[in-house]
């Protein structure tokens, strides 16, 4: 359970957000997803961290990181609120600039960051998504089915607050075995931390703004991008699930591939044989895939560490 990482709880002036970190050399932000925590990193991570500075976060409302108070607009939830903690994060600890990997919900946040913070990041690795005006667009029946917190989690509170805090066990089983990875994957220590972290209140109440918000600024913040032409500068990686949507569902608009090169010029990507959850269920397959694109920087530079991580308030374990 990364028991070998340091932790560190940072103020980022708006809430405060826990992460663990480890390794030395260049530096990668591993993002996680819903309904996980920095845990999903937990046998990735270290493999990573044979050659890089790795920084696992939990995302603003999830995990042990803090819950700031919402606001109509669901702004303090935006991608865009989400990716400047993780950028002031980075800078406390001493990074610059520096790359990220994001899985599900925390790509979501990687390639938002990527777009406002181009001068921060230098590569950009999006797992099994594509961008959300892009999914929201082209969203159907299918789409609704197969993945039902888009819009459960979307709807006005209370009720999908109700649902995460009182059922958050089943939610999780739903989430972790409903899209494609085996039960097997997820030690019961595992989900039972994924599920603690949603029966919160507080945390449920900040994840479901975080999906309204999806429903509507991040879709707003996208289109106001592709208008004004806007794109990411970096090199981007796509990996998505060979079992999942992204293989099939957009053949026709040429695939995850195709998709993200209307946000970049300089995209690569393929598909791995496993669920969505990958970095989960085939952590090695998904480590070297990694290791290869952030080790393959072209500018041939170095970004250290210019203060140690260490000297940061440690946060509380629980």
């Amino acid at each position: 359970m990364m028991d070998d990482f340091e932790t560190t709880e940072i103020q980022t002036g708006e809430t405060s957000i826990f992460a663990r970190w480890s390794g030395s050399g260049s530096p990668i932000l591993l993002l996680h997803g819903f309904p996980q925590t920095h845990l999903m990193w937990r046998s990735v991570a270290p493999m990573l961290a044979r050659n890089f500075t790795v920084v696992c976060p939990d995302l603003r409302g999830y995990g042990r990181s803090g819950c700031p108070a919402s606001t109509q607009d669901h702004a303090p939830y935006a991608k865009r609120a989400m990716a400047q903690d993780m950028v002031i994060v980075m800078e406390r600890l001493g990074f610059a600039r520096f790359s990220v990997a994001g899985h599900d919900r925390g790509g979501r946040v990687a390639y938002r960051m990527a777009l406002d913070h181009p001068n921060r990041v230098d590569r950009l690795a999006v797992l099994d998504i594509l961008p959300t005006a892009t999914v929201w667009d082209r969203a159907d029946a299918r789409f609704a089915l197969a993945y039902w917190p888009w819009s459960l989690l979307a709807q006005p509170e209370p009720l999908p607050e109700r649902i995460l805090t009182v059922a958050s066990d089943a939610i999780v089983d739903n989430a972790l075995g409903g899209w494609g990875s085996p039960a097997a994957v997820f030690p019961p220590e595992v989900r039972a931390a994924y599920a603690q972290a949603i029966r919160d209140p507080a945390h449920a109440h900040a994840i479901c703004e975080e999906y309204r918000a999806a429903a509507t600024l991040d879709r707003e913040h996208d289109k106001a991008d592709s208008m004004e032409g806007r794109r990411i500068a970096g090199p981007l990686l796509a990996l998505w699930s060979a079992r999942g949507a992204l293989d099939t569902w957009y053949a026709a608009a040429g695939g995850p591939v195709a998709l993200w090169q209307a946000w970049s010029d300089d995209v690569q990507g393929h598909a791995l044989d496993a669920g969505h959850f990958f970095p989960e269920e085939s952590p090695q397959h998904t480590a070297e895939a990694l290791n290869r694109f952030f080790a393959s920087d072209s500018r041939g530079q170095s970004n250290t560490l210019l203060q140690p991580a260490g000297q940061q308030q440690p946060a509380a374990e629980c």
